[in-house]
């Protein structure tokens, strides 16, 4: 009969892990199938990895997060990368677990008033990473002619991507409204690219750990702002995004607002 961990394991698991990992037990941990799962290996003495697995060309690449991971932890806590790969089609990744519980918890969504400001700590130091330092850029510029070659390569489904407050504009305007809004200026900082509650884990009421980091880029601290606030929302309701400005120390910029979730629906 098989061990239990083997009925856990995904038939797309590269044969490069499994000479490793076979007999450490397998969770799924996340799963936004086709495009990507993310599995927790454990073993009895308490180590964990993870190992994303996403369909080759999906952007942003496993390749992309692999290179941004490892920049980035000479600065901040995110994962140690133990190798990354591509094999039949199927990309994946392997890092070591950081300490830490998701944003997205039970236990910590129940007090909203303690996890807001706490993420907007969190954000705060992400930001204090060293701009100069930073090889990966996404500041206006290449933000919009990603879009533009999204959109022309037909690769966006607007009933897909576009939440409903976006939903109204549809192929034939989506990027001159985006275009329209775009700011002028950029008050740059190494940014996130996805700061929303899942890819944030907390100890002891402070954000410890950092996750998903395949956009990371030179961005306008907005792009980060935009959605974390937009995450704020999503997760705990309406009421909470005032508190998450104020306690980052900014006040509510509407128009980057605007501009930064039009294009967070459009990136990817």
């Amino acid at each position: 009969m098989p061990k239990q961990n083997e009925h856990q394991i995904p038939p797309s698991a590269p044969p490069s892990v499994l000479t490793d990992y076979r007999d450490w037990f397998w969770t799924l941990a996340w799963d936004n199938a086709p495009n990507i799962q993310t599995w927790a290996l454990d073993r009895p003495d308490g180590r964990r990895r993870y190992l994303k697995l996403a369909r080759t060309g999906r952007y942003p690449s496993l390749a992309d997060e692999e290179a941004r991971m490892r920049w980035a932890r000479t600065f901040l806590p995110v994962p140690q990368v133990l190798g990354a790969g591509s094999e039949d089609e199927t990309d994946w990744l392997l890092t070591v677990g950081l300490p830490g519980t998701s944003a997205v918890a039970a236990s910590l969504i129940a007090e909203p008033s303690l996890l807001v400001p706490a993420l907007a700590r969190g954000l705060r130091r992400f930001h204090e990473a060293p701009i100069a330092e930073c090889p990966f850029d996404f500041r206006v510029v290449h933000a919009l002619g990603h879009v533009q070659k999204r959109v022309a390569n037909r690769l966006i489904d607007y009933a897909e991507h576009l939440h409903p407050e976006h939903r109204h504009l549809g192929a034939d305007s989506v990027v001159e409204e985006l275009v329209r809004l775009a700011p002028s200026t950029e008050d740059l900082v190494v940014c996130h690219g996805d700061y929303c509650l899942p890819n944030a884990l907390l100890q002891d009421g402070e954000v410890t750990g950092f996750v998903d980091l395949g956009e990371l880029g030179v961005a306008d601290r907005w792009w980060d702002l935009a959605i974390a606030t937009w995450s704020v929302t999503w997760n705990l309701g309406p009421g909470w995004e005032d508190l998450f400005l104020q306690t980052y120390g900014i006040e509510r910029d509407e128009r980057r607002v605007r501009f930064y979730r039009l294009l967070y629906d459009l990136v990817s």
